[in-house]
Parts: C-alpha cells; sequence; structure tokens
C-alpha cells in the first residue's frame, strides 16, 4: 500500500485576488481588502505589488495609506471569500477526490496514488499553479505524509526564522558590546544555526519518510500553535522545529502544556490526524433529453409531468421537501430561459407542484424548439409531518387546513409575488398602531396563542392622529370641529389613559399621556378621539380612528 500523501494548497492572496482577477490591470495595482478589528480597520489580504512596497497583512490601515498614499481599499466580504473558497475546492477536485477545507484560505487534497496521472509528485504541483495562475491566484504548495507536514510547508518552506529573543539583534545589545559582537556570528555566541534560504520548489515536497528532517529548519509557528505560545518558546530559545524536537518531552509539556507536543507529534506523523474532506451538498434534479426538438404546449406539460414524478422520487427518498423550484428549459439554438416558482410550504408530492408549474407554461417561449428540460428543487429541508387533530371533535384537522391555506397563498403569490401577502401578528406592545404586526405569510406561521384582549374596544379604522378644534380645557362632551365639519356629541365613554414608551423616542408620541375616549356623535358616528397633555411638543384634541 502505497504511503498516506496530502496535498496542503494555501492563497496568501486570496481575499483581494478574488476582487482582481477581473481587472485588466492588476498586476499594477496597489490593492488592499479591509476589516475593522477592535474599532480599528487593518489589512486582511493584499495585492502582489502591495506587498512589494512594504504593506503586510494586520498592518493598520492608516499606516499603510501613509505609506502608499494612492492604495485601492475595498471592505472584506467574509461569506464572499468562504464561497469563493468552496468554488476552488470544487475545482481541486480534478486533482482528487478527496478534497477539505483549510481555514479561511486554505485547502487539504489527499494525493494518494493521483499524483501519476500528472507525472509525478513535481508534475501535480506545477499543474496545479498552472491552473491556479490561469484563474488569477497565486498560491503556495506543501506536500508531505501528513497533514500538519503539508501545512508547514505551505507556508514557511524556504523561509528564515527571525530574531526575537532580546540580545540576538546587535542594535538591541549594549553600545560596549556591539563592536565585539559584530566580529562573532550568532550561532558562535551559543544561538540557533544558520537559517538555510531554500528557492527551489523541491523543498515544496517531502518525500515519504524524509518529513522530519525537512521540517526542522522551519520556526515553531509551521506548528499551528497560538501566537502567545510561538512567543514564550521563543524567549528561552526554541524556534525551530528542530530545536525543539531534541528537547526532554516531559519538561516542555510540564511547562508549555500537551498542545506543543502533539502538533510536533501530528507534524511528524507520530500522532494521527484525519483530515475531512468536505461533503458536497446534496442536488435534487431531473433532467429529460428529448430526441427531436418540441414545441407544443401539450408536449412540454407531459415532459414536465414527467421531471415532477422523478424529482418526486428522488425528495421522497430522504424525506426532503422543496420550496423553491427552477424549470431550465434549453432551445435547439443553445439558448436558455428559466423559471421560478417558489412555494409558501414545503412540498413533495407532483400534486402539490404541478399546477404551479402549469401557470407558468404560458411564459415559456420555445423559439426553434426545446431540445432539453431541467427541473431542480433550489431550496430543500425536511419534511415535517404533523398529526391532524380531526379526531379530537374539532371537525377538520389543522394539518390540512394549514396546507390549503398554504396551496392559496402559493397561488396568489405566482401571480403577484409571495412578498405582497402578509399575516398580522399580535406584538407586545400596548401603543395602539404598535399592537400588531405585517409578517410575509409564506414565510411564518399563524400565531400560536390567541389574540391577547385589550382592556378596552379598539376601532376597526384606525388612521394617524388628526387634529380637533375644540376648547382645550372642555369635557368629551362638548361638540368639535373635524375635516371641515362640526360634530355634537351624544355621548362619550372613557377615558382610557394611555402613556408612550419611555424607553423608546417615537416622534409621533412626543405629544405626552393620553386620555382616550370613545364619542358618539348626533350623526351616529362613533369615533376614537383622545386628548393629549404636551409633552416634547404642544397637546391638544385629536381624533385617530372610526369604530364599526
Amino acid at each position: 500500500m502505497p504511503p498516506r500523501r496530502i496535498l496542503s494548497i494555501w492563497f496568501p492572496r486570496l481575499g483581494a485576488e478574488r476582487l482582481l482577477r477581473r481587472a485588466t490591470d492588476r498586476d499594477t495595482r496597489l490593492f488592499a481588502v479591509v476589516s475593522s478589528e477592535a474599532h480599528n480597520q487593518v489589512l486582511t489580504s493584499l495585492s502582489d505589488r502591495a506587498e512589494a512596497r512594504g504593506l503586510m497583512p494586520g498592518q493598520p490601515l492608516r499606516t499603510a495609506q501613509a505609506l502608499c498614499p494612492d492604495l485601492i481599499t475595498r471592505p472584506q466580504n467574509r461569506a464572499a471569500e468562504a464561497g469563493f473558497l468552496c468554488a476552488l475546492g470544487r475545482w481541486a477536485e480534478r486533482f482528487s477526490p478527496l478534497v477539505g477545507l483549510d481555514g479561511a484560505s486554505g485547502l487539504l487534497l489527499d494525493v494518494t496514488g493521483c499524483a501519476h496521472l500528472f507525472g509525478g509528485e513535481e508534475g501535480l504541483i506545477a499543474t496545479v499553479r498552472q491552473e491556479a495562475a490561469d484563474l488569477g491566484l497565486s498560491l503556495r504548495c506543501g506536500l508531505a505524509d501528513t497533514v500538519g507536514g503539508a501545512w508547514a510547508l505551505a507556508r514557511f518552506a524556504g523561509q528564515g526564522v527571525a530574531p526575537v529573543r532580546s540580545g540576538d539583534a546587535i542594535d538591541q545589545e549594549a553600545r560596549a558590546t556591539r563592536s565585539r559582537a559584530a566580529k562573532r556570528r550568532h550561532w558562535e555566541r551559543g544561538g540557533g544555526g544558520p537559517a538555510v534560504q531554500v528557492t527551489s520548489r523541491i523543498a515544496e515536497i517531502a518525500p515519504p519518510g524524509l518529513l522530519p528532517g525537512m521540517l526542522a529548519p522551519l520556526p515553531i509557528a509551521a506548528l499551528r500553535l497560538p501566537p502567545k505560545l510561538v512567543t514564550d518558546l521563543a524567549r528561552i530559545g526554541l524556534r525551530r522545529i528542530g530545536e525543539l524536537a531534541d528537547q526532554p518531552r516531559a519538561a516542555v509539556t510540564r511547562r508549555f502544556g500537551p498542545e506543543v507536543m502533539l502538533r510536533l507529534d501530528q507534524a511528524f506523523g507520530h500522532v494521527p490526524e484525519p483530515m475531512s474532506p468536505s461533503a458536497p451538498p446534496p442536488r435534487f434534479a431531473t433532467r429529460l433529453s428529448l430526441p427531436d426538438p418540441i414545441g407544443l404546449r401539450e408536449d412540454v406539460w407531459a415532459a414536465l409531468t414527467r421531471l415532477t414524478e422523478r424529482l418526486c422520487v428522488l425528495l421522497q427518498d430522504k424525506a426532503i421537501g422543496t420550496r423553491h423550484l427552477r424549470l431550465e428549459v434549453f432551445r435547439a439554438d443553445g439558448t436558455l430561459q428559466s423559471v421560478d416558482v417558489r412555494l409558501a410550504r414545503t412540498v413533495d408530492r407532483p400534486e402539490a407542484m404541478l399546477p404551479l408549474l402549469e401557470m407558468q407554461l404560458d411564459g415559456i417561449e420555445a423559439g426553434f424548439g426545446i431540445d432539453m428540460l431541467r427541473l431542480e428543487a433550489v431550496v430543500t429541508s425536511r419534511m415535517e409531518t404533523r398529526q391532524g387533530e380531526s379526531g379530537m371533535g374539532m371537525g377538520r384537522g389543522t394539518a390540512e387546513q394549514d396546507a390549503v391555506l398554504a396551496d392559496l397563498i402559493t397561488r396568489l403569490g405566482g401571480r403577484i409575488g409571495l412578498e405582497v401577502i402578509t399575516r398580522r401578528h399580535p406584538a407586545e406592545s400596548h401603543i395602539p398602531e404598535k399592537c400588531a404586526t405585517a409578517l410575509a405569510a409564506a414565510w411564518s406561521v399563524p400565531a400560536p396563542t390567541p389574540w391577547p384582549w385589550p382592556e378596552a374596544p379598539r376601532p376597526l379604522l384606525l388612521w394617524l392622529p388628526e387634529p380637533v378644534m375644540r376648547p382645550e380645557e372642555g369635557d368629551a362632551m362638548q361638540p368639535f370641529r373635524w375635516r371641515g365639519r362640526g360634530h355634537e356629541v351624544a355621548g362619550a365613554t372613557g377615558p382610557e389613559r394611555i402613556a408612550p414608551e419611555w424607553w423608546l423616542d417615537d416622534p409621533r408620541w412626543r405629544s405626552g399621556v393620553r386620555d382616550y375616549w370613545q364619542v358618539v356623535t348626533t350623526r351616529g358616528e362613533r369615533l376614537w378621539l383622545f386628548r393629549a397633555y404636551g409633552g416634547q411638543i404642544s397637546g391638544g384634541w385629536f381624533c385617530q380612528g372610526r369604530f364599526a
């Protein structure tokens, strides 16, 4: 059995090159992607030319703009970068069937038994690098027997170790010892050996069995340790993996914890580290290729019926339903037309899908003929089966009622749009205009509890407060003038006092506390009047609604 071989692919400029890959002058642009961290904007990804000017990830934006005033920046979109990395994972499946995501900018491939298809391991890496360059992406690769070893080679192969210990750099030593220290190399004064700068791409490949020697000159950070642990190890002179491997394991574990030796053993292959390939998302779609182009409505309907039945079989086998269908019509001249159908509930049966698809047939143009149709369930979810309540003496089951209502919403939404169909839900507020809220009927459920009963009756029609002309100091039985007409009062019920929500600054309630009255006029009108006592603005009498 051949030894296990892991290929790590790292995209050091993923965020910037995702945006620059479509630009024609991407090689000449000073470009950076910026994110906000701890009330400060920092650089997260740079173009090649920006890095050549001395900029680096993690640098504050104000410092970068001082060094490069012509720097072009864009905000970071983490979701778009994650989606782009997933797309790159699908691209990498041509090199190995086992591909997994590695952090926010890397991929892991199990290429065991795959390298000979590309002329060996060097040919495989060359092919990966060339195809990535064709996509406008730069990358670094590492190939080893372990996940940790491949990760280290991809990110640190050929790099030296910076002097971080106090006294290693000549400018950190005392003035009297600088001239003497300059005559001796740091490894002659008890430090580690000189770092070997390897520029050959062969350093990215660790032959089987030679991984410890390839990792020995790399910095401690190549073990995927936290930055604080790397700093603590550097303070005692352990800056390379080889130096750490020569230390007593018990002493290192006792001082720095078990994570250091665990990462070292994983990199060397003493402790197995699994690689988790990314599972492809399930796709539910059916396709029907026709021997001759069709164009009649009856033929399209017959083909659509067969597609729907086959799709429902796929969904039912997995106990999955769909809320979004997409029909793609491929014409004989190479053009494509797609039709989207959104549903108000999750369905998995043809009788629930076909009436909605039939409504879209008139909008399909056959052109020179249709030679292929494809039906896909775009949005899927688990089917939820609820037992009806018909056995409890309540007549028709609630599950069946919900299904009928959802089908009605779907049919109406197919004509006017699902987002314009709303339902009212009770809200936790005593303010009259805030006691209910509107939700999209297709993506909400009826209120689980009965509507709260108000302490006093509420009007059937409610509008914004309109001023009423009457003496401010008078009572509710005095005549008033509203909407250009005089009204005599036959009776009044109240008052009902409602105070504004003091924790919110509602401009419509700046008139202060209100006393509401149900006023019946001599014409038979039953109005809802209130008297505002004044707050940030003056008060007075207003009319806000009408009872049935």
